[in-house]
C-alpha cells in the first residue's frame, strides 16, 4: 500500500478518498485553488498545496501544477477523482513519466473509450451490442444528414467527446437536423476543444442502467447494475441499485456484456459501462446498448457499495499499489437496494440555474450517509459544480430503502441558497418511480407536477415571525410581567407577497399571533413551542432572510420599513446575468435592431452554457459587458433603447 498520495480533486469526492486513504493508514495531500484556501478537503488532508487561481484551467486542470506539488511533498501516486483530469490520457503519461503512479486506467485504456464513435466500434468487434448509429470520420453535414436520414428519425446528435449531456440534441425530424447539429458542434467544440459528433439511433422511453466494473489490468469482475433514469438535461438527478424490473437473466447478461467491454481494453481500477435499454416493456437480453464507458470512478459509485458492502475507493488504492481483485465474481452479491439523491444549488424553476450564496446553514440526518464536500459557513462558487451533497440511504427492500430517502430529504435542512431539495422530495414521492414505471422522459413529462407552487401555512409564518421578533427565546421575555401584554409586528416577504402578522406576548410561555383574519395561539412547554399541540418547525435567520425547516424549507424575506421602496425593479429594458458566470458569447452591437426570442448573449456558468434572449423587439442602446468578461448576478449586459409612447 502507498505511504502518501495526492487527491487531485476538490469537493465531496477529495472528501471522499481522503476519508478512505487514511482510514488505510495513507497520508493525503491536497490541492487548491485561490477560492478553495478554506475548503473542507484542505481541512481534512494531512498537507494541502495552492496551485492557481478560482478558474479550473488556471488550477485543477493544471497537470504541472499537480505534479510538481505530488513530486514535493513526496506523494508516490495520484488520485484524480472525477472531473477535472480524470479521463484525460496526456495526464496519465505525465503522472507516470514523472515517477509516479496513476490511480485509475492506463493511458491506452481511456484513448479507447476516449472518443464514442472509435469505443463503439471496438465494442461491436468484443460482441457488446450497440445503438445502430454512424460512428465515422467522415464530418461532412452532408454526409451527417444522410446518416441521420438513413438511421431514422428520431435520432441524437451526440459529441464524440465528453459527456455530462454537452454537445448534444435530438432531432425528431430532417427539417431540424442542420440547426441541431450547428449547436451541438459549437458546445462540443466550447466544452472538449473537438466538434465531431456522433449520430444515433434514439429509443423511445430509454433507461439509463450502467454496470460498474473493476479490472487489474488481467482479470475483471461486475458490481452489478445501477439505475440512473432519473435526469434532467441528461444529467443524473437520483441513482438506484439494484435496477427496478432485473431479471436474472437480464443482469447476467449486461454484467457479461460490460466484463467484455473492460477485458477488450485491459482495463485496471473503477469503470462504469453505461447502457441504454428499451423501457418500453419489461427488459429484455436483446433489449440493451452500449452507449458508453466512463474510465473513472462515477459520482454514484455509493450506492453500489451499499448493495455490495465494497468500498470502491479502498479497491482502487489497493489494485493500483500493485494488489490482485480483493475477489472473484462469485464472492460479490446484492443485499438490499439502495439510492442516492443530488443535492444541488440551483434554481429549479428557473430551468436548474446553478446558483450560489453562502450556506449559513447545513444539517443531514443521521439515517443517511451523506457526501459532501461543503460545511456551514462555505460558499458554493461560481467557478465549479454547485453540488452540496449526496444523499445516499440503503435498506432491504426497494420500498424501505425508498421510503428512508423521502424521509431523509425531508430532514435536511439547507439555509443561504436555493435547492434543488423539494424537487428531490417531489421525485422521490412521484408514484410512478415508486413504482419502477419510469425512464428518462418522466421529469421532463411531469415537470410541472414535480414543482407546485409551495403555500406557506400561518404557522411557518409565525415560525419566522418569531425568529425575526426574538421572542423565541425564553430570555427574550424574562422582564415581562404577567400582567403586561407586549404587541409588536413583524413583515414577512414570501415572493411577491409581504405578510403582516402581528403578536400579543401573554406570559412567558404563551402568544397570540395574528395574519389577516386568522389568529392561534403558540405555547410553550419543556422549551418547545407549537400551536394546537404541533411543534413549530426549526428555523435559521441570516443574511435578511429566514428559512422555516418544513416542506424542504421555507424561505421568508424580513421586510424593514425603513427600507421599503428604496430600490426599484428594473425597467425592462436590460438584460442581466441571471447568475455569476462567464460571458462567452456576445451577438449584440449598439443600433442592432433585435425580435424577441434572438439570443443575444451565452453565459457560461458551473460548466453549462446558458443563452440570454431578447425579451421584446427593440434596438440595441448599449452593451454593457465584453466576451471574457466575468460577471455577477444580476450585472448588465445589455440595454435596449427605451420604447416609444
Amino acid at each position: 500500500m502507498f505511504n502518501c498520495i495526492l487527491v487531485a480533486n476538490r469537493g465531496e469526492i477529495a472528501c471522499r478518498v481522503i476519508e478512505t486513504a487514511q482510514a488505510l493508514g495513507v497520508r493525503c495531500i491536497a490541492v487548491y485553488s485561490d477560492v478553495d484556501a478554506g475548503a473542507k478537503h484542505v481541512a481534512m488532508a494531512d498537507a494541502a498545496v495552492r496551485i492557481g487561481g478560482p478558474a479550473p484551467a488556471d488550477s485543477y486542470l493544471r497537470a504541472d501544477a499537480i505534479i510538481a506539488a505530488a513530486r514535493a511533498t513526496g506523494a508516490e501516486a495520484i488520485h484524480p477523482g472525477y472531473g477535472f483530469l480524470s479521463e484525460n490520457p496526456e495526464f496519465v503519461e505525465q503522472v507516470e513519466a514523472a515517477g509516479l503512479v496513476f490511480i485509475g486506467p492506463s493511458a491506452q485504456a481511456i484513448r479507447a473509450m476516449g472518443l464514442k464513435g472509435a469505443a463503439k466500434a471496438l465494442m461491436i468487434e468484443a460482441g457488446v451490442p450497440v445503438v445502430p448509429g454512424y460512428h465515422g470520420a467522415d464530418q461532412a453535414d452532408a454526409q451527417l444528414q444522410q446518416q441521420a436520414d438513413k438511421i431514422g428519425y428520431p435520432v441524437l446528435i451526440k459529441a464524440v467527446a465528453g459527456g455530462g449531456g454537452k454537445g448534444m440534441r435530438l432531432v425528431s425530424a430532417a427539417s431540424g437536423f442542420t440547426e441541431a447539429l450547428a449547436a451541438a458542434r459549437s458546445e462540443a467544440q466550447a466544452a472538449f476543444g473537438n466538434s465531431d459528433v456522433l449520430i444515433e439511433k434514439f429509443i423511445p422511453q430509454p433507461r439509463h442502467i450502467e454496470v460498474q466494473v473493476f479490472g487489474d489490468g488481467t482479470d475483471v469482475v461486475h458490481l452489478f447494475e445501477r439505475d440512473c433514469s432519473l435526469q434532467r438535461r441528461h444529467q443524473k438527478v437520483i441513482e438506484e441499485a439494484p435496477a427496478p424490473g432485473m431479471t436474472p437473466e437480464v443482469r447476467e447478461d449486461m454484467g457479461r456484456a460490460a466484463v467484455r467491454a473492460a477485458k477488450a481494453i485491459g482495463y485496471k481500477g473503477a469503470g462504469t459501462v453505461e447502457f441504454i435499454v428499451d423501457g418500453t416493456g419489461d427488459l429484455r437480453p436483446d433489449g440493451f446498448y452500449f452507449m458508453e464507458m466512463n474510465t473513472r470512478l462515477q459520482v454514484e459509485h455509493p450506492v453500489t457499495e451499499a448493495i455490495t458492502g465494497v468500498d470502491l475507493v479502498e479497491w482502487q488504492l489497493r489494485v493500483a499499489a500493485g494488489e490482485p481483485l480483493p475477489c472473484d465474481q462469485d464472492d460479490l452479491a446484492i443485499t438490499g437496494h439502495a439510492f442516492e439523491a443530488r443535492l444541488y444549488a440551483e434554481d429549479v424553476r428557473a430551468g436548474f440555474l446553478p446558483a450560489t450564496g453562502t450556506l449559513h446553514h447545513l444539517v443531514f440526518p443521521a439515517i443517511a450517509r451523506a457526501d459532501s464536500g461543503v460545511r456551514a459557513g462555505d460558499a458554493i462558487s461560481p467557478y465549479y459544480d454547485p453540488m452540496i451533497a449526496k444523499l445516499i440511504v440503503a435498506g432491504p427492500t426497494r420500498a424501505i430503502a425508498l421510503a428512508l430517502l423521502r424521509r431523509a430529504l425531508k430532514d435536511t435542512q439547507v439555509a443561504g441558497s436555493v435547492t434543488n431539495l423539494e424537487f428531490l422530495g417531489a421525485l422521490a414521492a412521484h408514484e410512478g418511480f415508486a413504482a419502477g414505471a419510469f425512464d428518462t422522459g418522466l421529469i421532463e413529462r411531469d415537470f410541472a407536477t414535480l414543482t407546485p407552487a409551495a403555500d406557506p401555512q400561518i404557522v411557518h409564518m409565525v415560525a419566522a415571525a418569531m425568529q425575526v421578533a426574538g421572542l423565541d427565546k425564553p430570555a427574550a421575555m424574562a422582564g415581562f410581567a404577567l400582567w403586561v401584554q407586549f404587541a409588536h409586528q413583524v413583515r414577512l416577504g414570501w415572493q411577491d407577497q409581504e405578510h403582516l402578522l402581528s403578536v400579543e406576548v401573554l406570559d412567558q410561555h404563551s402568544q397570540r399571533w395574528t395574519h389577516g383574519d386568522q389568529s392561534v395561539t403558540a405555547t410553550r412547554h419543556a422549551g418547545q413551542w407549537s400551536i394546537d399541540g404541533a411543534p413549530l418547525p426549526l428555523c435559521h435567520m441570516s443574511a435578511g432572510q429566514v428559512t422555516v425547516f418544513d416542506h424542504y424549507g421555507l424561505v421568508f424575506d424580513i421586510h424593514d420599513p425603513l427600507l421599503a421602496g428604496a430600490t426599484e425593479s428594473g425597467s425592462g429594458n436590460l438584460i442581466e446575468a441571471p447568475m455569476p458566470g462567464l460571458v462567452k458569447m456576445l451577438a449584440a452591437v449598439p443600433g442592432q435592431t433585435v425580435a424577441r426570442g434572438d439570443r443575444l448573449a451565452v453565459l457560461e456558468a458551473m460548466k453549462m452554457e446558458h443563452a440570454l434572449l431578447a425579451a421584446r423587439d427593440g434596438i440595441i442602446a448599449e452593451v454593457l459587458a465584453q466576451e471574457g468578461d466575468q460577471v455577477s448576478a444580476g450585472a448588465a449586459l445589455i440595454r435596449l433603447e427605451e420604447e416609444q409612447a
